[in-house]
């Protein structure tokens, strides 16, 4: 299956997203803070996307261009599109069911929940909640959005790449991070080969890499630290020609340094990111991907629903309690 997607759509998406998503910010920072001297690391800050990952901009696509039924709108998800397609529904004002696999951490589910969509744990991985998923749309007509492999999603999330090379032109890199790839299909789309692009992927879920080696997408193991959001067994069939044509290739990167890039984040920059948001950063770090001095590397920082900050919990006075 293939799609036309072009820099005229997504100029014209990202013009129909105004006023519904934000421009997230670009940090500069000087790669001697990482042992990359020399060398400007140019960080897109997706994480501060609503719903926490850039995964609003396409569930945002949908509900704006599609006529939405009265049963609503029915997502599967790892975690974050689930969050970003409750989000979505709630401020369009429409219902969404939700259906997260059991790997879906617990501050996600309660995100997902906090936007008053129906949540719905089945199984153990995505593909058993996107199965779920499938037969409730059937059941109740409602429209299914899909967390990677549909048009609107991909023109939702290739905004990212219009923005991102409005805010930083002539990088010699961009690297991001690669689950079902709708995210670097359609920033492949964007750029189109002006600049490297880069897929990273944890070694426990390698779907774009063994989806390249094959010539098309083929199943690939869905394990790893970051599970609940970059390891969908296989990527989509939109994003895949886009990968093919204009990805110049995928980085593996251990659990391990995923872990470690997450802890660089917070000591170098009070950054909090989440696994699958930090694997791009972690392919710099552990030196999968080289990089020279003077060059600037762009870095999708993807996403940040995490279960590693905790505030503590303290009794809320009432009113009349403060008044004394």
């Amino acid at each position: 299956m293939t799609m036309a997607l072009t820099t005229v759509q997504i100029r014209e998406a990202a013009q129909r997203l105004r006023g519904y998503v934000r421009q997230t910010p670009v940090l500069e920072v000087d790669g001697d803070d990482f042992g990359l001297p020399g060398v400007t690391l140019v960080l897109k800050q997706e994480y501060l996307q609503h719903a926490g990952s850039f995964k609003a901009r396409g569930a945002l696509t949908h509900l704006l261009t599609r006529e939405i039924p009265v049963a609503g709108v029915v997502a599967a998800s790892g975690g974050n599109h689930g969050c970003a397609v409750a989000y979505a529904a709630r401020r369009m004002e429409k219902q969404a069911t939700i259906f997260v696999p059991g790997v879906c951490p617990p501050g996600k589910r309660e995100l997902i929940a906090s936007y008053g969509a129906t949540l719905r744990v089945v199984g153990d991985r995505y593909a058993d909640a996107l199965a779920a998923s499938e037969d409730f749309q059937r059941d109740s007509g409602a429209l299914a959005i899909h967390a990677f492999d549909q048009p609107e999603t991909m023109l939702g999330q290739a905004t990212v790449g219009f923005e991102f090379e409005h805010q930083a032109p002539a990088l010699d890199a961009v690297l991001v991070a690669v689950g079902g790839g709708g995210l670097i299909g359609g920033i492949a789309a964007w750029y189109q080969g002006r600049t490297r692009l880069i897929g990273v992927e944890p070694e426990a879920a390698p779907t774009l890499a063994h989806a390249l080696a094959a010539g098309h997408p083929v199943e690939a193991p869905a394990g790893g630290v970051a599970a609940d959001s970059l390891a969908p067994r296989q990527v989509g069939t939109l994003m895949f020609p886009f990968a093919q044509r204009y990805v110049d290739h995928v980085a593996l990167v251990s659990d391990e340094a995923i872990v470690a890039a997450q802890q660089a984040l917070w000591r170098g920059l009070r950054i909090v990111a989440e696994p699958g948001g930090a694997a791009a950063f972690a392919a710099l770090l552990s030196g999968r991907v080289a990089v020279q001095p003077g060059q600037r590397i762009g870095v999708l920082l993807c996403g940040a629903n995490t279960d590693a900050v905790h505030f503590p919990s303290l009794p809320i006075a009432s009113a009349k309690d403060s008044a004394k």
